[in-house]
């Protein structure tokens, strides 16, 4: 659009400034950079490597055993001897799932007596969580 007076034209700026978008995109990379590990959340374990692995789409009763022999139900530690009770009651786990996640340093000794925790409560159906092999 241009206006004339007194022989001089004068054009309307339609620039957008980009500085705020900018600033803004900036800030909401920093955001989700800053917040991605903290979304990682779990006990830190090395399971061991298998050929065959099923991708869970489902949320259940994960127990961890890390390097130290320590007991992790969910992301919370708790004792071994309370673990039966920790799971629940005995008469809705039949067909409750629970994924044992433990470390690959983990003596079988230990891994032995968390699965006989879980037996204690009821609970039959047991998957041991491990990773695929790379090729």
């Amino acid at each position: 659009m241009a206006f004339s007076s007194r022989g001089h034209t004068q054009t309307a700026l339609a620039d957008i400034n980009i500085t705020p978008l900018v600033d803004v995109v900036l800030v909401l990379l920093l955001i989700f950079m800053l917040t991605a590990p903290v979304l990682q959340s779990g006990v830190e374990v090395a399971v061991p490597h298998t050929r065959t692995v099923n991708q869970l789409t489902e949320e259940h009763s994960v127990i961890t055993i890390d390097k130290d022999q320590n007991v992790f139900l969910q992301d919370k530690p708790v004792n071994i001897h309370d673990l039966p009770a920790a799971l629940g009651p005995t008469a809705k786990n039949t067909k409750r799932v629970v994924y044992v996640r433990a470390d690959q340093k983990v003596p079988f000794g230990a891994f032995a007596s968390v699965m006989d925790a879980v037996k204690q409560a009821g609970i039959t159906n047991i998957s041991i969580v491990t990773q695929p092999l790379e090729k």
